[in-house]
């Protein structure tokens, strides 16, 4: 998917340190949240001073990504694409869906921890939270939409002007508005209550397989994947040969380097049970097949990553203890927080009920 030149525009906007905008109003008070870093993880990389977390933010930032009405056809949010229960990842689909029965070249990652991200996109192309709905919203073969389109949909609603009023002080509706809410929303997806943060924090203890597997996976895999995030958020050439449909180039097409031809984010294992099919164009429905690459299936070339240019050996008894780790890395509580789930999903019910 090629950039839109609307990022670029508004991206020299957001980073000129307008920042947070509020009209002098003495009754505007709204009510701050806190953001809390779990125990023993790095401070965010996001800078909350230029777009505080409230209450009445996050609300709109929820409201927002759940709105069909960022798509064209008024049928597509967000939230059609990143599902709570798979970790808000497109579930079970390789390639996510746009209007007109289209489809994109890429598979819509899992959203959480992105107060620690950097860099967004399978390709890093966009280095902003806030700035990262433009792309979606206005690349043709997913929302296909403009952004004044989008904002002046939201100007026709009723609730909207209001809910922006609490949120920043006046009824004024704005892309760098929009964005600083949806990432208000989104910053709220944390992840860090899995089995294996339970055992970190002495609350619970592995099983025997989860234990080997936990060694293993130290020994043969935190290279790329490093607690607690599990993932160093850089960007590598795993041998996966380029799909001749899609033909895909990965960060090259970002940086135009050859050197980074094929080389795409190294993705978090969290959650990584509900987050199929894997890899950036969905090409592995299973963590089987995620294994078999890394031990026998690799198409390796010069920008290989070295830790993979002779494949990474593995028995079929370390693949059964290391799948046993990986499903420790879901968190339920995450995969079922109401906080987050779509306006009256299940009636209150939760989506997912894995006991882990």
């Amino acid at each position: 998917m090629n950039l839109p030149k609307t990022i670029t525009v508004l991206g020299a906007i957001v980073l000129t340190g307008i920042g947070w905008m509020v009209a002098d109003n003495r009754y505007f008070k709204p009510r701050p949240v806190a953001f809390t870093v779990p125990k023993g993880w790095p401070q965010p990389v996001y800078d909350f001073s230029k777009n505080p977390l409230t209450e009445e933010g996050i609300a709109l930032g929820k409201k927002l990504f759940y709105d069909t009405r960022f798509s064209k056809d008024n049928t597509f949010s967000c939230g059609s694409c990143h599902q709570q229960f798979g970790a808000f990842n497109t579930y079970d689909h390789n390639l996510s869906h746009g209007i007109n029965n289209s489809l994109t070249t890429r598979n819509a990652p899992g959203l959480f921890n992105l107060a620690w991200q950097k860099a967004f996109m399978w390709d890093g192309g966009i280095n902003h939270l806030d700035l990262q709905p433009l792309a979606p919203i206005t690349a043709e073969n997913e929302m296909g939409e403009s952004v004044e389109a989008v904002i002046g949909k939201l100007r026709a609603d009723k609730t909207y002007p209001s809910l922006f009023k609490a949120a920043f002080g006046d009824a004024t509706i704005s892309y760098l508005r929009i964005g600083k809410a949806l990432s208000q929303f989104m910053l709220q997806l944390v992840s860090s209550n899995s089995k294996y943060d339970r055992v970190m924090r002495g609350e619970a203890s592995f099983i025997l397989p989860e234990r080997l597997g936990y060694e293993i996976f130290r020994q043969k895999c935190t290279g790329c994947h490093t607690e607690p995030l599990f993932t160093d958020f850089s960007y590598r050439n795993t041998g996966m040969a380029a799909d001749r449909m899609l033909n895909d180039a990965g960060r090259m097409k970002i940086t135009g380097s050859s050197g980074d031809s094929l080389k795409f984010r190294v993705p978090s294992l969290r959650n990584v049970a509900m987050t199929f099919p894997y890899g950036h164009d969905g090409r592995f429905f299973s963590l089987l097949g995620v294994f078999e690459h890394y031990r026998k299936n690799l198409v390796p070339d010069n920008n290989t990553d070295p830790l993979l240019k002779n494949g990474l050996p593995l028995s079929n008894y370390e693949i059964g203890q290391l799948t046993a780790f990986l499903y420790t890395l879901t968190d339920s509580s995450f995969l079922n927080d109401p906080r987050f789930a779509p306006p009256g999903y299940g009636n209150g019910k939760p989506p997912v009920d894995i006991h882990r």
